[in-house]
Parts: structure tokens; sequence; C-alpha cells
């Protein structure tokens, strides 16, 4: 069983226990005050494996799904047995890196909770998109889908928008800083994907 269907599996089974569970969710969401307050340091972590509703638990895991699979497929073809340990490296680094910038943000704000694995997903988009930048994605059914380095641009300049208006309740700064990571992760593992992302491209 990849690592991918894991991750889904336990996010999927500890969702639905929070939905059931109010305690259990409470204890579990992201809060920064908590964190710097009361060393509930776990939290950083354990945010991630909780969903708002079925519909962002869905939608989070179907991208993951998608885009895991890719990604796990280049990591064990370049890496052999360490490349699940990257991949690892890849989600469970994001979960904590896209929580930083909210983290200093919201440290004394009681009132900032977030759950959801958004931003460690879009590290696992992100490097997808890095290690095969000709890929297509297709938003809301549309046939014709978008080039992935076209959808990356796009996606970052809208996250780091939205999240400077913070008019709504998305986590914008941590879709936008889980995909950095996803991006200098990747590149940092193996500096040679630089060199085949430009040559997919066709600059080299």
């Amino acid at each position: 069983m990849s690592l991918t269907i894991i991750i889904i599996i336990a996010t999927g089974i500890v969702s639905f226990l929070a939905f059931q569970n109010a305690e259990l969710f409470d204890r579990l969401k992201f809060n920064a005050y908590r964190i710097k307050h009361d060393r509930e340091w776990p939290r950083f972590f354990s945010h991630a494996l909780l969903h708002a509703d079925w519909g962002h638990l869905l939608i989070n895991m179907f991208v993951l799904w998608s885009f895991g699979r890719i990604v796990q497929t280049y990591f064990t073809a370049d890496f052999g047995s360490l490349g699940n340990v990257y991949f690892m490296g890849l989600y469970i680094g994001a979960v904590f890196f896209s929580s930083i910038f909210d983290y200093f943000k919201q440290r004394d704000n009681i009132y900032y909770n977030a759950v959801g694995a958004s931003g460690a997903v879009a590290a696992v988009v992100f490097a997808s998109i890095i290690l095969y930048p000709n890929g297509r994605i297709f938003i809301f059914l549309i046939p014709i889908g978008i080039p992935s380095w076209v959808f990356g641009l796009l996606y970052l300049a809208y996250s780091a928008y939205m999240g400077k208006r913070g008019q709504d309740n998305i986590g914008h700064n941590a879709h936008f800083w889980g995909s950095v990571y996803g991006i200098v992760y990747t590149l940092l593992i193996n500096p040679s994907y630089f060199n085949d992302f430009l040559r997919q491209m066709g600059f080299n």
C-alpha cells in the first residue's frame, strides 16, 4: 500500500472521528495561542488530520491522491527505498512549514483556529509541477486542462493576494507557504530536478 493511500486513510479516520467528537476536534485543531501559551506543540501537526466537513475532506484527499501518485513515482524511481522517506519529509514538513506564518501572526489571538491538510496537499501539488511541469490540471470538469506550471503561477498569485486580504475563512497563507515549501524541498533533495524542469519546459 502506498504512503499516499495510508495518509488518506489515516486522515479520513481521524476526520470522521472528530466529526462525531467535538472534544477530539478541539484538542487536535491548530490554535496558535494554545501552542504559544500552553505549549501544545502537537497542534502544529495534528490539525492536518482534521477537516471542517466532508466536502473539505474529500476535495483535499482527492487532490492528494491525484498528485501524490506522481510524486511518489518519481521519488521511488530516483531514490529507491528512500523515496518514501523523502515523500514523508515533503508531506509532514509542509504541514509544519505552512503553519509558521499564521502561528506568528495569530499567536496571541485565542479565537483563531485552523484545520485541514491543504498546506501539505499544496506542497505535493507543487512538487509534482516541478517534476512534471507539462502535466495538465483539470478544474471544475473543464475538458481542456490547464498546463500545471500555469496553474502553479496563478495559484501562488491568488493565494498571496487572498491571504493578504484575509476576508474569508480559507487558509490562503497555508496554501501559499505549503506551495513554496513543495518547490524548495523538491529542488533541495535533488538539484538536478531543476535542470529536468527547464528541459521539459524547453529552456535547456
